[in-house]
């Protein structure tokens, strides 16, 4: 590796800064107004934004094959590794279900999936799947899991429609979750009689595979034959195919975050590649490192720093003072004196994110890493 702590700066960064921009579209300063690229697709396509949490994903998976093969050249045994892993994913699990309680503590309202529930859903079985198998036999896994997928929501039909369906509340992952997913879906403002969860039961499946394509470019990253430059090719050309493959699949399949299709999982993936690839090659092999230092001190905390977001969040978005929150009082003061409503929103969630920076900067000054 290119530091002498044998660490990649690159994808620190990459963590990092996918943390951030998780919490920036997370939390814009009106929801009404929000501009397309820092939007969610509302159901088929493919905004910036969409690729934010496979990218996160992808890096789980670099970030297991770097963790475990140092590990097992070190001669740990496997069965102290697994309860190490099993502890870490119900730990994921149930602070996402804190925050789902959040701030009301409603019980019978609780929502039992979420960003973290899916991270430790792809962490354990990507950690468990490296530690048991080879690169081949993952990437084989992982292509008959999408074929299986994509198979499975197209030709089974819909039970009460008698036809395969791929609409909003219609489709063979909506049925799943209105009948066999507990609690509460997430719903938001725009979609109030949704049936079905963005990380629900059926679509969490293919996001497993997005955690093993990490896995497959932390083998590249591995490769002891590859010299840095060979790797940089590798994760290039690898991303390139395999974001053409994903969207001519989405011609048939289409390219969808909300029920993570598989061709979704192709092209997010062959972007996530492209952009270690490229920010791998800038930083640990020609050496810029100049704006970096953000990126890795979000990413030393990473999923601290997700949690500050929301737990913040509940003062600056929730909070109410005359009967406005903080951020309608930014909002509309602004967009009073003129400027462009969309503008003021992104502002806030700017301002948000360098919110959340200070108490992560002050755990990275005194060396604390909350590894949860």
């Amino acid at each position: 590796m290119s530091t002498s702590s044998n660490r990649l700066i690159s994808l620190d960064a990459l963590r990092g800064f996918s943390i951030a921009a998780m919490i920036l579209v997370n939390f814009p300063g009106n929801d009404h107004s929000v501009y397309a690229t820092l939007q969610h697709s509302r159901w088929n396509g493919l905004t910036m934004t969409d690729l934010i949490a496979p990218l996160f994903f992808f890096i789980v998976g670099v970030s297991i094959t770097l963790a475990y093969t140092k590990r097992l050249e070190t001669g740990i045994p496997k069965e102290g590794m697994y309860k190490k892993i099993i502890t870490r994913t119900l730990k994921i699990y149930f602070v996402g279900l804190l925050l789902n309680l959040m701030p009301d503590f409603n019980f019978a309202e609780l929502r039992y999936t979420g960003t973290l529930a899916r991270i430790s859903v792809i962490f354990i079985v990507s950690a468990f799947l490296f530690l048991n198998s080879d690169w081949k036999k993952q990437a084989w896994i992982g292509g008959l899991t999408l074929v299986a997928y994509w198979l499975a929501m197209t030709i089974i039909p819909t039970p009460g429609y008698g036809k395969v369906m791929l609409e909003p509340n219609a489709n063979l992952a909506a049925w799943f979750d209105q009948h066999f997913l507990p609690g509460e879906v997430w719903k938001p403002w725009f979609d109030p009689d949704r049936i079905w969860d963005p990380e629900g039961l059926l679509s969490t499946i293919p996001s497993i595979v997005t955690g093993i394509t990490g896995l497959l470019a932390g083998h590249v990253l591995m490769n002891k034959k590859l010299s840095r430059h060979e790797k940089t090719i590798y994760l290039m050309v690898g991303g390139f195919f395999s974001a053409v493959l994903g969207y001519f699949w989405g011609l048939t399949f289409p390219v969808n975050e909300n029920i993570w299709t598989s061709s979704f999982v192709l092209v997010s993936s062959g972007f996530s590649a492209m952009f270690l690839g490229a920010v791998y090659y800038l930083v640990d092999i020609l050496g810029y490192q100049h704006g970096t230092r953000p990126g890795i001190i979000f990413g030393a905390n990473a999923i601290t720093a997700y949690v500050l977001g929301d737990v913040l969040a509940l003062i600056f978005y929730g909070w109410k003072i005359g009967g406005h929150s903080l951020n309608e009082y930014f909002f509309d003061s602004l967009t009073s004196a003129g400027l462009g409503p969309k503008f003021v929103s992104m502002m806030y969630a700017i301002i948000f994110v360098c919110i959340v920076f200070i108490p992560v900067y002050i755990l990275y000054k005194k060396k604390i890493f909350i590894k949860l």
